[in-house]
């Protein structure tokens, strides 16, 4: 029934907003990973984000790809919670304390060959600019080092769904799409890449 239900949301409601009523233009589609384990790595302005990363997943893949959001934000009531299990498929993390490995699920889901969808800002950012990245990325990298990770930078998000904003402004989302990166033993020089290569994209 979940799976059904996720279905119904992409078809009805993800793939019409944003490809007919926003319309997405995807550079370097080829570069997307056609299965997993991957890690698609992206910066975060607004919540509309997330669905247009998962409106360029297939239907068939749609199961297989898993957001990785705040659990203190989208669980914070049954409703959100249910929502945002069930449809979007999100795996929740902590933020602040709790698990002592707030990534084990993340984990488990690279050795199962699923896909994540990470912001490694933590949070929505101001609009256009990337903020500082954390670090639990580079973790996860040292426990599946042969994982491609595929930075990925959004533009349009932050004015078609604002912070504030209900509906979705028609406006154009451009998703750039760039070459694998994998892990690297060295903390910094892996972050710095990152960044360098998110930056690069939103040229």
């Amino acid at each position: 029934m979940t799976r059904l239900l996720r279905t119904l949301f992409t078809l009805c409601v993800v793939w019409p907003v944003i490809w007919l009523w926003l319309g997405l233009r995807v550079r370097h589609r080829e570069r997307l990973p056609t299965h997993g384990p991957a890690i698609i790595v992206a910066n975060h302005n607004s919540h509309m984000d997330v669905f247009a990363l998962l409106s360029l997943f297939s239907l068939r893949r749609q199961g297989q790809v898993h957001p990785v959001a705040a659990a203190d934000y989208f669980l914070r009531n049954k409703w959100m919670a249910w929502f945002a299990l069930n449809i979007l498929n999100i795996i929740p993390v902590m933020r602040k304390g709790g698990d002592a490995n707030p990534l084990a699920r993340c984990e488990q889901a690279l050795r199962e060959g699923k896909t994540l969808i990470l912001f490694p800002e933590g949070t929505r950012g101001e609009p256009g600019k990337l903020a500082p990245l954390k670090s639990g990325l580079w973790h996860l990298s040292q426990r599946f080092p042969e994982v491609p990770i595929i930075p990925v930078w959004l533009t349009g998000t932050e004015r078609v769904m604002a912070k504030g904003n209900r509906i979705p402004l028609p406006l154009f989302i451009d998703v750039s799409i760039g070459g694998a990166m994998y892990a690297d033993p060295d903390k910094r020089a892996f972050m710095d890449n990152l960044r360098a290569q998110l930056l690069a994209l939103s040229q």
